[in-house]
């Protein structure tokens, strides 16, 4: 049969010719040498193979069962249209002991035939064929766990050509963990216990002996925590003048987080009256940008109270006055060339850019500091671009007669010897808030340069910090929560006032209508002061109410968040949450109102039953002490339920006649 086979692919079907008979006659006594020397390897292989310890003659049982299953599968492959009953294969002594000429039968329908120049050569048709030298690699393989898993792999391999391998699981992808920068992670941490850690002004470096005479002269001797970290750090940008920063090259950037009422107003205003006060030519050099009307006027005061007996000038832009008076007050024209009336400029957005926009006269070329109060909320208003404004206004270059500065400003870009020959005017920016933000894509957008922390709120893990920010709560703030109803509100605020003399109450609201129609219930069942605080009332009424608050002469205030933002109120010892804060900084800002500057104070939030729960677990979330429930008794309002009902009444009507004046 072999010599049959050999001669077909010599071209002889017939299997007639000399020459090809002798030719395949010599090719069959070299298949056939070939094929004993390799009996002698499997003979060696066989050896090997008996002296296996009895465990793996155990595991042979499964191995058979997996050859068996193969060779069926191969012997359909051959003869799909004969069927074989499964027989275990024979024994490799067995095989040693078979009939050479039925083994040389088989190798032949095995082989394929290959010619080169030598002659030719046997290789394997079946790549699946086991080698007897690979047993104790095959007695090592894992087996699928049952008969069914054997089955398909078997058969997916006989489709596809490829062996399947099992035993492999899917693995899960972790989710990723933001990463704090450096300056992030690592801050300068602030003690948070103001009045355990007040430090002499005699102890804070740098400061001026006419600064200290004016500090002690307000009743100030001692400085709070973050003002005895910062001051020295702003000081030292400046030790080497307003032009060149420490070794020639540009300051740091500085971010302060700390609680409401620390003290980060005057840790700003110190440094910078100080750095400008040796100056000779009157330019702007301090721009303070804040949210609020009423914030800006109370950081204008406090620095025209430091800036006395001084030659600085201070100017407000926040839309109180006009935009022709604000001009005036900004610089005047002497010879058609434009001079600057101011040194410090206290501004909001809005009113900034416009004065960028419109003034001509309005120059930030000369401007040294940068002043962002309240950062986090500066930050969600970028909307306005006011950022990219001052940006633009601060290296824009000079045009016509002017004179020119010999310092040439340039914006930031790489520093090499060209870039610091002249030295450039830096530009420091000095961010402040009691909420400052930690996410580092927002702190993006104010392009800060080497920023350095100050904060009183440190996390414990730098590599996976919480996706909750925690923020400091005032040392002397107690908070309460008090479950009620939507129609019990406006009696427990009475309640408060009337019978448990709480005086005097910020309360705050979360939209200006619930300020007034709170307003107006309390005005109608009478026996309390009230007065509303909201952008219904024009500038100058709304710093009249704060007045008269502070004096006293006003009970209950009910505000919009619009006095919620660093506003200095003095003598408010109790703040209520008329309306819950949606969010956990509208809650930090509203309660740091009371409990300041080291003193106490207690805030409540009247909460409704759908509102507890996450509520608390965000104030929880962001770092707050503890928050105690208090609890009204129903029968401790029920004397006051019949007038307020009748009240209610007439509120109906006082609406009703307003919104029909306001169409008239």
């Amino acid at each position: 049969m072999a010599l049959f086979l050999i001669n077909r692919y010599l071209g002889d079907e017939e299997g007639g010719g000399s020459s090809n008979e002798s030719r395949s006659k010599a090719l069959l006594a070299k298949l056939q040498r070939k094929a004993k020397v390799k009996e002698q390897q499997s003979l060696a292989c066989q050896g090997e193979h008996q002296s296996k310890t009895t465990v793996e003659s155990d595991r042979d049982t499964s191995v058979k069962k997996k050859r068996k299953n193969k060779g069926d599968n191969l012997e359909e492959t051959k003869h799909p249209k004969k069927r074989k009953e499964h027989v275990s294969p024979p024994d490799p002594e067995e095989l040693s002991k078979g009939d050479n000429a039925q083994n040389k039968k088989n190798d032949t329908k095995k082989i394929q035939l290959t010619e080169d120049k030598d002659g030719f050569e046997q290789t394997s048709v079946h790549k699946k064929k086991i080698n007897l030298q690979d047993s104790a690699a095959t007695d090592k393989t894992e087996l699928p766990e049952n008969d069914d898993e054997m089955v398909d792999t078997e058969k997916s391999s006989s489709q596809t050509g490829f062996t399947i391998l099992g035993g492999f699981e899917k693995n899960i992808i972790q989710k990723v963990q933001r990463v704090l920068p450096q300056w992030l992670a690592e801050p300068d941490v602030i003690q948070r216990d103001i009045t355990s850690n007040l430090v002499p002004i005699s102890d804070v470096p740098g400061i001026c002996t006419k600064l200290k005479r004016k500090l002690e002269g307000n009743g100030i001797h001692h400085l709070f925590p973050v003002q005895a970290e910062v001051i020295p750090a702003i000081l030292e940008s400046v030790s080497h003048g307003l032009l060149i920063g420490r070794g020639g090259y540009k300051p740091r950037d500085i971010c302060v987080s700390a609680p409401t009422g620390s003290g980060k107003t005057l840790a700003f205003i110190i440094p910078v009256i100080q750095a400008l006060m040796e100056r000779v030519v009157c330019d702007i050099r301090v721009l303070t940008v804040l949210p609020t009307k009423e914030l800006a006027q109370q950081v204008c005061k406090v620095f025209s109270s430091y800036a006395e007996g001084t030659s600085l000038k201070v100017v407000m832009l926040a839309g109180q006055k006009s935009f022709a008076t604000e001009q005036a007050s900004l610089s005047e024209n002497r010879g058609g060339i434009s001079h600057s009336l101011a040194d410090i400029v206290v501004a909001t957005p809005g009113r900034l850019v416009d004065h960028i926009n419109k003034n001509d006269g309005f120059s930030l070329e000369h401007l040294r500091f940068l002043i962002i109060d309240e950062a986090d909320r500066m930050i969600d208003s970028m909307h306005q671009s006011w950022l990219s404004q001052v940006t633009k206004a601060v290296y824009r270059s000079r045009s016509g007669s002017e004179a020119v500065s010999i310092f040439k400003r340039t914006e930031p870009a790489p520093i090499t010897a060209a870039s610091l020959s002249p030295p450039p005017m830096p530009l420091q920016k000095l961010l402040f808030s009691a909420t400052l933000t930690q996410n580092p894509e927002k702190l993006q957008q104010l392009g800060l340069h080497q920023p350095r922390l100050f904060s009183s709120v440190h996390s414990q893990s730098t590599t996976h910090p919480e996706s909750q920010e925690r923020f400091n709560f005032p040392q002397g703030l107690t908070e309460y929560y008090v479950p009620c109803t939507l129609s019990k509100k406006p009696l427990l605020i009475l309640h408060f006032i009337l019978r448990l003399k709480f005086s005097p109450i910020l309360c705050f609201t979360n939209s200006r209508e619930a300020a007034h129609r709170l307003y107006l219930l309390v005005q109608l069942f009478g026996g309390v002061q009230a007065a509303e605080f909201s952008s219904r009332l024009s500038p100058n009424e709304r710093k009249r109410t704060l007045k008269e608050f502070e004096q006293g002469k006003i009970q209950l205030l009910i505000s919009t968040d619009a006095a919620a933002r660093g506003i200095d109120i003095n003598g408010v010892k109790c703040v209520v949450n008329y309306d819950a804060p949606q969010f956990i900084r509208t809650y930090i800002h509203r309660v740091g109102r009371t409990a300041r500057a080291g003193k106490v104070g207690l805030a409540f939030t009247f909460l409704l039953g759908v509102q507890e729960n996450n509520f608390l677990q965000m104030v929880k979330d962001a770092g707050s002490p503890g928050i105690q429930k208090q609890i009204v008794k129903p029968g401790s309002l029920k004397s006051m339920e019949p007038r307020y009902q009748q009240m209610l009444l007439e509120l109906g009507n006082t609406i009703k006649g307003e919104k029909a004046n306001k169409h008239v």
